[in-house]
């Protein structure tokens, strides 16, 4: 962990933050439906999605020191060091060759946000936030219970206070900085993405 390694990260978060990449973090409780408006979004304005979830889980598969280290802090019902998902999103976004990025459950707390700014030096274009009600979002995890075995009702409302208590923060620090674009994520797929497109349609095209 020495000196060596200190300079070729500052090397790797200049070059990343020299790129002046767009960075939209998407937030939202379980359920509100940011996977799927995610890969419109993708489709749509070419932006790379990157899940944080799915990087850490990526890195466990790969049996690599780190992705040991991951497993067995999850394994302990700890969370893994913000430090840890920062150099996986960074490494992910200096290797898709892309500008633009969607990153999708993360921060998810406030000092994951400031790690980030600090780890990468780059601030977010602003915040997708995707609003749900507690009702709705219980009734589509039920409904769609994809063998995930953490869709039962108790684990799904610790979920929903853990994303309200641990997220919130996150969205309100942004809000009070004009970055928050709010969805009303309880409504159909499509009309939700009409919402979404708006917001990433540049200005003047939305005039023709």
């Amino acid at each position: 962990m020495g000196t060596v390694g200190d300079a070729a990260n500052k090397d790797t978060n200049g070059s990343l933050a020299e790129k002046k990449p767009t960075v939209v973090f998407v937030l939202g409780g379980p359920g509100s439906g940011k996977g799927t408006q995610c890969a419109n979004i993708v489709q749509h304005f070419g932006f790379t999605h990157l899940s944080a979830g799915d990087l850490l889980r990526a890195e466990q598969k790969s049996g690599s020191e780190n992705g040991t280290m991951i497993q067995n802090m999850i394994k302990e019902g700890k969370i893994v060091p913000s430090e840890v998902t920062i150099k996986l999103l960074q490494k992910a976004m200096e290797e898709s060759g892309n500008d633009k990025f969607l990153i999708d459950g993360f921060p998810r707390n406030e000092e994951n946000r400031a790690a980030f700014e600090t780890v990468t030096q780059i601030e977010p274009a602003f915040v997708l936030f995707f609003d749900c009600s507690e009702e709705e979002m219980e009734r589509r995890l039920l409904s769609r219970n994809e063998g995930r075995e953490d869709d039962n009702i108790e684990t799904i409302r610790k979920r929903f206070k853990v994303f309200l208590e641990s997220s919130l923060p996150v969205i309100q620090h942004y809000e009070s900085r004009g970055k928050v674009r709010k969805i009303d994520a309880g409504r159909p797929i499509e009309e939700v993405f009409e919402s979404v497109k708006a917001i990433f349609t540049p200005k003047n095209e939305k005039a023709e």
